[in-house]
Order: structure tokens, then C-alpha cells, then sequence
């Protein structure tokens, strides 16, 4: 096992920050730093304490996804993408249902944003279909949206592991990043999402990234489980060797 394949497994963990405080938030970030690949700041931390407590995260080294899921006339979500990238966060999203014109202003803008602030752009992902539906159309709206995504420009989207196959196998979609939230380990509950899969299947599917909430937060020892995790994805980049 090498060091290098470790930290692949590693980078590829985003943990979900999702709890009401700043300090709740930093004790979760102390205990998996170094273990995780990521932290993502989601609406209910980002509406408790606002955008002070991404740029301490992103002060501090650490790379964070911000999950706002930006949806709104295209000016409207420009600008809020030009303050994501001033933030200096890692990655951030959109979403798809949006459309095409609207993905493309928030680019530009956060590109132009990035240049002048003289930091690197963030990955710019958009949202497919959230794991909590459930419907005949998931894969063609998945699909649907995520050419709307690469004509964009965008980098990514965020779908379920039971899409990234799908993506994966269209060759003009394959090298889109994919960011896979719904993930469940073998031996945890679904809660409310419909659509998952667990952290090595996820891989193996095409996901690049998975993003892990409960299933870490609610453990009592969370270093020792988002670590299974990262042990969980190393096996299955091994096997997809």
C-alpha cells in the first residue's frame, strides 16, 4: 500500500459539516483533519454563521465545499458565485435545473472574481437530481442535465452514485468531475436519502468525490469511521486498477 494511493483514497472523502455551530464545526474539523480529503459548509452551518466561518476553514488549510446549491435569475447567481470564489473555497455548486445560460454567468463570473483576487478559481459543480427523489425520469434528467452542465463549462455535477456509470459510459460526459452525495456504509441506515450506495461501490461506479454526513457525524468515534471509509475507498481504486 502506498503512500500515494493513500492520499488518493483520502482527497476523495468530503465530510459534511452539517451542524448549527462554528464551534460544533471546528471540533468535527480537529478530529478528521488529515483523515478527510475535505469539509463541506452546507446551508444550515452557512445560515448559522455566514461566510466568517468558511474563510477561517479556508485560512486554516483546509479545502471546503460550499454547498449552496446557488439557483437563481443568472445576474443573481453571478454575483453570489464571484463571493463563493473570493472566499477561496475549493468547490462550490449550482444547480442544473438552472439552466445553461445561468451555469455559464456564474463561470465567468467566478473566473473573473479568482483572476482579480489573484487565487485559484474553485471547481464549480451542478447539482442533477437531489438522492432524496425518486422517479421514472431520474436518469434522463440526470443526463439532461448534465450536458446542460458541459455545455456550461462547468467542471462537474454533483449526482448520485447510481448515475455516475451512466456519465462515465458517455464519452463526451466521462471526464466531468463527479461528486456523489447519498452515501450509506454497508452497515448504516438510508435516513432520507432514496438513491445510495455505499463509499466502494461509489468508486467503482465513477464517482471521483463522495460526500459523508451522518454516517461520520453521528459516530461516536469519527476518526475511526470516516478512516474505514478512506480504507473502504482505497480497496476499491486497488481493485479498479
Amino acid at each position: 500500500m502506498t503512500t500515494t494511493t493513500s492520499n488518493s483514497a483520502r482527497e476523495r472523502l468530503i465530510a459534511a459539516l452539517d451542524v448549527s455551530t462554528a464551534a460544533e464545526a471546528r471540533s468535527i474539523v480537529s478530529e478528521l483533519t488529515g483523515i478527510v480529503g475535505a469539509f463541506k459548509v452546507g446551508l444550515q452551518l452557512f445560515s448559522a454563521e455566514g461566510p466568517s466561518l468558511v474563510r477561517e476553514l479556508v485560512g486554516s488549510g483546509q479545502r471546503v465545499f460550499l454547498d449552496l446549491k446557488f439557483h437563481d435569475i443568472p445576474n443573481t447567481v453571478a454575483m453570489a458565485s464571484a463571493e463563493a470564489a473570493k472566499l477561496g473555497v475549493w468547490m462550490f455548486n449550482v444547480h442544473a435545473s438552472g439552466g445553461v445560460e445561468m451555469m455559464s454567468h456564474a463561470l465567468r463570473s467566478a473566473t473573473d472574481a479568482a483572476e482579480k483576487a489573484s487565487i485559484s478559481r474553485p471547481l464549480i459543480t451542478a447539482v442533477t437530481v437531489l438522492t432524496s427523489d425518486e422517479g421514472d425520469r431520474i436518469s434522463e434528467m440526470v443526463t439532461e442535465r448534465t450536458w446542460a452542465a458541459k455545455q456550461a463549462g462547468l467542471d462537474g455535477v454533483v449526482a448520485s452514485a447510481r448515475e455516475a456509470a451512466m456519465i462515465r459510459q458517455t464519452g463526451a460526459l466521462a471526464d466531468m468531475t463527479i461528486v456523489t452525495p447519498g452515501i450509506r456504509p454497508l452497515s448504516g441506515t438510508n435516513d432520507d436519502q432514496k438513491r445510495v450506495m455505499s463509499p466502494g461501490a461509489a468508486i467503482l461506479a465513477g464517482a471521483d468525490h463522495i460526500v459523508v454526513g451522518r454516517p461520520i457525524l453521528n459516530a461516536e468515534d469519527r476518526a475511526g469511521a470516516a478512516s474505514a471509509i478512506v480504507a473502504e475507498i482505497e480497496q476499491a481504486l486497488e481493485a479498479d486498477i
